[in-house]
């Protein structure tokens, strides 16, 4: 059972009934991307404290009733979600402010949030009998969706841009997926992905064509709320590429505000690299969003050209947040300060969030007594060339112990002074 009562464009406005093979707007084509909507009088009768209280399902599908699949098919599904909200005051205590979360998304099954809407699309795939489905993804999509679809029997065709980091290739390769590097950039691979997607007919798994995907990642957002016992933190910061993730995370919160679970719809801070940064630029200017060149290390947030910009803008506006965009060498050093304080390893598009955060304390954005979450996207493990550079590399030396002892000794006066 679900409770969509029908989908909503996002351009035009315009209400058509919900079905299984409308992933666009008929009227505006691949732009017009569609909003689902839910009929929450019903769903206020399943959906309450009680519910919650009575579900042992520690995995997303525990929110099956707010979202739009059906329960036929998620038997096999990987143990996507209910991963873990760090209270982490030692970061915070640095940054300077008092209250401060991390939600380690990295330890989804596939290392990335994208395991969220890959578990939707596998299972709105295999609802009509789909066998192949595919994606263009600069890393995590495709590898969370080869994964995903692996478990359900599926077979899947990734799409990437020949710079994605050897650690999701890997995890491609291992999960059986065809896998295509295309010559060029992310857009290259998301256009030669749609032209393939419809000569073959396979199921479209690319997050701004798929509306059903940000049901997915929206997850992420019900999960916060309840791992904090309903009383949501005054921000929650997560990175921007296409703008699907940022466009679930206010849909979560929306819906259990719809719900009357929450009182409130935190601020959200949008955070891209400066060497790509369509949207911030766009926000500064006050213009419609421009195509920039893909010129970041943080690979999952390489996009260009955002294919769904109005969800995005919408999630920043409505929750009255703001946009904000920070160096390649920032985030690298929010890696390594995370790691270091806190024990979690974020790839960078992750810890892009964490420096986000803290430049939005420096500006006065961001208040000492605010409480925050910070969305780590992806583990580092999935990018270990940059997780070097913001590292370092060992010290090698010979299997001598008063070359060691003379080395700590050396260290321990350089902390000091």
């Amino acid at each position: 059972m679900n409770f969509v009562k029908n989908y909503q464009c996002t351009l035009c406005h315009k209400v058509f009934e919900a079905r299984a093979d409308l992933l666009t707007c008929p009227l505006c084509g691949e732009k017009g991307v569609l909003e689902i909507n839910y009929d929450y009088d019903k769903m206020k009768k399943i959906v309450s404290p009680t519910y919650f209280q009575n579900n042992s399902d520690y995995t997303m599908w525990r929110y099956l009733p707010m979202m739009s699949v059906e329960d036929t098919k998620l038997l096999p599904t990987l143990k996507i979600g209910w991963t873990p909200l760090y209270n982490t005051p030692h970061l915070g205590d640095i940054l300077g402010i008092k209250n401060l979360y991390v939600k380690d998304e990295g330890l989804n099954p596939t290392a990335s949030l994208k395991d969220r809407a890959s578990g939707v699309a596998v299972i709105k795939a295999m609802e009509i009998g789909q066998k192949v489905i595919a994606c263009a993804s600069t890393g995590n999509a495709a590898s969370s969706l080869a994964g995903n679809a692996a478990r359900m029997g599926l077979k899947s065709v990734i799409f990437v841009p020949k710079r994605a980091p050897l650690g999701k290739l890997a995890q491609l390769m291992v999960f059986g997926a065809t896998v295509i590097s295309v010559d060029g950039d992310y857009k290259d691979a998301f256009n030669l992905s749609k032209a393939a997607i419809d000569h073959y007919h396979w199921y479209n798994r690319n997050a701004a064509i798929n509306p059903h995907l940000v049901e997915g990642k929206k997850t992420v957002a019900l999960e916060i709320a309840e791992q904090m016992h309903f009383q949501v933190p005054d921000w929650v910061a997560v990175s921007v590429g296409d703008g699907c993730t940022i466009a679930g995370v206010y849909k979560g919160f929306f819906d259990f505000y719809q719900l009357g679970m929450i009182d409130k719809i935190p601020k959200i801070l949008g955070i891209q690299s400066t060497g790509c940064a369509p949207f911030v630029e766009a926000f500064k200017q006050k213009r419609y969003l421009q195509e920039v060149a893909e010129n970041t290390i943080a690979d999952s947030i390489s996009v260009g050209i955002p294919r769904n910009p109005q969800k995005a803008i919408n999630a920043v506006s409505k929750s009255q947040g703001t946009w904000i965009a920070v160096s390649d060498e920032a985030i690298l050093a929010a890696m390594k300060l995370l790691g270091k304080t806190e024990g979690i390893f974020g790839e960078p598009a992750g810890t892009a969030s964490v420096a986000g955060v803290k430049q939005a304390i420096q500006d006065g954005i961001i208040k000492s007594t605010d409480t925050v979450v910070i969305i780590m996207t992806g583990n580092g493990l999935k990018d270990p060339a940059n997780a070097v550079k913001a590292a370092g590399s060992p010290i090698i030396m010979k299997p001598n112990l008063q070359e060691f002892i003379q080395y700590m000794e050396k260290k321990d006066k350089e902390v000091s002074i």
